[in-house]
């Protein structure tokens, strides 16, 4: 094989490679030999069919074959001989092929830019720290209460209100006829629960115990009895007691309802929660203080495919949000103005991105499968109650556990980075804490979001893109205290 390189510029190298015609017919022997202990044609035993006969009925097909196994191993001879770290696929065109004769193609790749890592302990930033105080623990301890409420009869007499309990008996009709499952007594029925028919409960507050009253509505189209659909309905209600929330008092009981021993280890475990929410918070705001740092503190040549194909990316993401309804503070921005902040931010992207890969390469940083392991586990952490099927959706699914690599192998360079780094504790306050950065607030990028670092690509190998995730289906988790999160 004949390599020439054409062009050498910058990060661009471009290549005319020339496989001899006696090369490729090897290429294309070897495969037929391959072929011919396989394959079972009438009148030969399997593995017996003859080189000759499966050229002449396979010919064709195993040349397209060859050529394509004959290009990719040329392709890679080049990568490999000149030392090259692609950071795309290579472009290969075949420019000639014609059985017989020499093979001619070119071959196009952008390379990864040389990065000085330099001396990381030179990056100065501060990180935000606070400690949840007495007062943020009540607050929990008195939303959890409030969860394990009771109800008891109004110990002053008034009327009813939202949130109350009204004892009722009620009977339903239907141009004057009862219909089935619409009466019932003694029934508890919270106000402002919306469990009744819409306008139901509405119409019961500001009653006083013992009223009696028709409580008129009507029943949704897309109502589950066919009868009833889109019918106007009376209930005749009686209203026996009106019955007031009473919170649990904060003691053991209602530790032991959340499932702790008693009152001081529930506070300890709240408290544990706080710290552990903060300390997220306080980790998230100071990645992104270190990413805008890093941003600043590099400048190298950016392979100028891998950008456009970061900024197709980020286009595509824009255009799905909008069908999918969601709202992006756009309007103000002209279309060259729309290009040039996508394009920003996706040079952004891949500076940082290549920035990690060679952090995670001449460091030798990998994601091993107890990596992943933990993070798949504070992913089920957040959904209380169905961790099994988080598990089992991962276990299920390879290629979203390829895809939570990604996450992680960033957060554990950017680990690595701020352990070398000149990182300066400040103590805040919660609120200061919990308050969002000027980067955080909704902007004008619809797509300002940082995607997951890529992992350093293999000395012989194309970076590849990841898959869009795919998170398993779940219900809303749980809320958690801290009830505010950084992105």
């Amino acid at each position: 094989m004949q390599v020439t390189e054409t062009k050498n510029e910058g990060l661009s190298r471009e290549y005319t490679l020339a496989i001899t015609a006696s090369d490729f017919e090897k290429t294309v022997t070897q495969r037929l030999e391959e072929l011919s202990k396989t394959i079972q044609l009438p009148g030969f035993r399997k593995g017996k069919v003859p080189v000759s006969l499966v050229r002449k009925k396979f010919g064709k097909d195993v040349m397209g074959e060859a050529l394509d196994q004959a290009v990719n191993e040329a392709a890679t001879k080049v990568i490999t001989d000149n030392e090259l770290r692609p950071a795309m696929q290579p472009k290969l065109e075949i420019v000639k092929f014609e059985e017989g004769q020499d093979i001619e193609c070119t071959m196009a790749v952008e390379v990864m830019p040389d990065i000085d890592l330099g001396d990381f302990s030179k990056i100065k930033l501060e990180r935000q720290v606070a400690e949840a105080d007495e007062s943020e623990i009540d607050k929990t301890l008195e939303r959890m209460a409030e969860s394990y409420k009771s109800t008891a009869p109004l110990a002053k007499k008034r009327k009813s209100k939202a949130g109350d309990t009204l004892v009722i008996d009620f009977c339903g009709s239907v141009d004057g006829e009862e219909f089935a499952g619409g009466k019932a007594e003694d029934y508890a029925l919270e106000l402002g629960s919306n469990s009744f028919i819409p306008g139901f409960e509405e119409q019961l507050i500001g009653t006083n115990a013992g009223d009696e009253l028709d409580v008129k509505v009507q029943f949704p189209e897309e109502y589950g009895a066919d009868n009833l659909a889109g019918k106007d309905a009376v209930f005749a209600c009686k209203v026996k007691e009106i019955q007031e929330s009473v919170p649990s008092a904060i003691d053991d009981e209602l530790a032991k309802k959340a499932g702790m021993e008693d009152l001081e280890a529930l506070k300890k475990a709240v408290r544990e929660q706080h710290s552990q929410g903060f300390a997220e918070i306080s980790k998230q705001k100071a990645k992104r203080t270190l990413l805008d740092a890093l941003d600043v503190a590099y400048d190298y040549d950016l392979p100028a495919g891998l950008v456009e194909s970061e900024y197709d990316s980020i286009v595509k993401a824009a255009e799905q949000a909008k069908e999918a309804g969601q709202e992006i503070d756009e309007e103000d921005l002209s279309d060259k103005e729309r290009e040039d902040e996508y394009r920003s931010i996706a040079a952004r992207r891949v500076k940082l991105g290549m920035l990690f890969a060679e952090v995670g390469r001449t460091n030798d940083i990998q994601v091993g499968q107890d990596d992943l392991q933990k993070a798949i586990l504070k992913e089920a952490q957040n959904y209380p109650g169905q961790e099994q099927m988080v598990f089992k959706y991962y276990q299920e699914n390879p290629e979203a556990m390829q895809n939570l690599s990604g996450p992680v192998y960033e957060e554990k360079i950017v680990d690595f980075i701020l352990e070398l780094a000149n990182v300066k504790d400040v103590t805040v306050s919660v609120e200061a804490l919990m308050a969002e950065d000027e980067d955080d607030k909704p902007k004008k990028k619809a797509a300002a979001k940082k995607a997951p670092a890529k992992k350093a690509p293999a000395k012989k190998a194309a970076a590849k893109k990841p898959a869009a995730k795919k998170a398993p289906a779940k219900k809303a988790p749980a809320k958690k205290a801290p009830a505010k999160k950084a992105d």
